[in-house]
């Protein structure tokens, strides 16, 4: 017998995947669980053109040393890169490193947005009005950033 009461209303988490659909990751941001982190492996312009809101940039050719510098190995970790093929190479560098909850997000950055994931960056800022408008720290750095181009 389970003697904690939110039991049967927050259901445990399975363990993750080894790839995993947007709208699973999507809905754990909804429902603002902790303890799980989305990397973006892509380069650092790319992911400052737009990115997953809140991903952090962990560029592939560097990414093994950063992971292990500042998240903890038993964390649920999603990644996403260019292409698949580009994913699976980082899932894999960071299992080998010895992170245990890795995920591949499958389609990436593409497949977030075709379900209306919040998104964040120069180029996402001049897209229509999504959950980021609301961001105003992130909506004045793209506002200095496209200045600073300009």
């Amino acid at each position: 017998m389970n003697n904690n009461p939110m039991s049967g209303i927050i259901p445990q988490q399975p363990p993750i995947e080894a790839e995993s659909d947007v709208h699973v990751v999507k809905s754990r941001l909804e429902w603002g669980e902790p303890a799980f982190t989305i990397l973006d492996v892509r380069d650092r312009s790319t992911y400052n053109e737009g990115h997953i809101m809140g991903a952090m940039p962990m560029p592939i050719d560097d990414l093994t040393d950063r992971a292990i510098d500042s998240l903890d190995k038993s964390r649920d970790i999603y990644i996403y890169g260019t292409n698949q093929g580009q994913t699976a190479q980082a899932a894999q560098l960071l299992r080998s490193a010895g992170f245990e909850h890795v995920s591949q997000l499958k389609g990436g950055l593409g497949a977030w947005k075709a379900i209306g994931g919040p998104t964040e960056g120069i180029i996402e800022s001049r897209t229509p009005a999504g959950a980021d408008d609301y961001n105003v720290v992130s909506r004045m750095q793209n506002h200095l950033e496209n200045q600073q181009r300009n």
